[in-house]
């Protein structure tokens, strides 16, 4: 018998022990359970390692406390090498990245097609409601493992609307940073991987004050006022950043 490894990821204990409890009783499957997203990236990397990954990751959608307006670009699964808070939808862009052999499936308390549709962008396969009967959720973990995509039949007409308004966006963003000079997008993707000015100019060996004057131009090229607002828009072009482990990007041969 091929046996299916759950891993169950949500803060609030009882729940997670329970669902675990009540998934461990069918004789195809293996679940574990997390109270957080450090912890559920601990036994992930650990499973791994181990040679034993997991198939399906449930996830709660509200893992963490945090509010409705997640971002749902790939993000890694340790931030500087530090462990701290981590959102469902996080979770799920993190994990999809690192292992994106692992089915995911989010569970909710509610349905809200915005954040389905997120849901859907960050990898997940399935959209579930916490209070869907076991073998509903036996039935979607099973299908997400043959690529099916499982979402409530009330959601569908949202979350479509949705994703074409999100493909609408990235579309014009995409269009957008097409209009950077190649050195613009060099330091647009430092930008996204979180460098200062100071870093940019050291990894691309230019002046501070070149590098001023290519962020400024890359701010008004994206028509937008922040650097925040800046990465925001080169992520849902598809812009990730820049390889900091990698050797330098470019180098220049003196200070512009």
């Amino acid at each position: 018998m091929v046996r299916i490894r759950v891993l169950v990821v949500d803060d609030h204990r009882i729940f997670a022990e329970s669902l675990a409890a009540a998934l461990a009783a069918e004789p195809d499957v293996d679940v574990s359970a997390a109270g957080s997203g450090p912890a559920a990236l601990r036994s992930l990397e650990r499973a791994a390692a181990e040679g034993r990954r997991f198939d399906v990751l449930l996830v709660d959608a509200d893992l963490g406390g945090t509010a409705p307006g997640v971002r749902p670009a790939a993000v890694p699964m340790r931030e500087n090498g530090e462990e701290g808070l981590v959102d469902g939808l996080s979770l799920v862009a993190g994990v999809r990245s690192a292992q994106p052999a692992v089915r995911i499936v989010v569970l909710a308390e509610r349905d809200d097609a915005r954040r389905a549709a997120l849901a859907l962008q960050a990898g997940a396969s399935g959209w579930v409601a916490k209070d869907c009967s076991l073998s509903r959720l036996l039935t979607v973990i099973r299908g997400v493992l043959r690529d099916e995509t499982h979402l409530p039949p009330a959601l569908l007409t949202g979350v479509l609307r949705e994703l074409t308004a999100a493909r609408k966006h990235r579309t014009e963003s995409e269009r957008l940073v097409e209009s950077l000079t190649p050195r613009e997008r060099e330091v647009l993707r430092c930008m996204v991987a979180g460098l200062g000015r100071k870093a940019v100019a050291e990894r691309l060996y230019l002046s501070p004050h070149t590098v001023r004057t290519h962020m400024q131009n890359v701010l008004g090229k994206l028509g937008v006022h922040s650097t925040l607002a800046a990465v925001a828009l080169a992520r849902r072009a598809g812009v990730g950043p820049v390889d900091l482990t990698g050797d330098v990007v470019e180098r220049g041969g003196q200070l512009a």
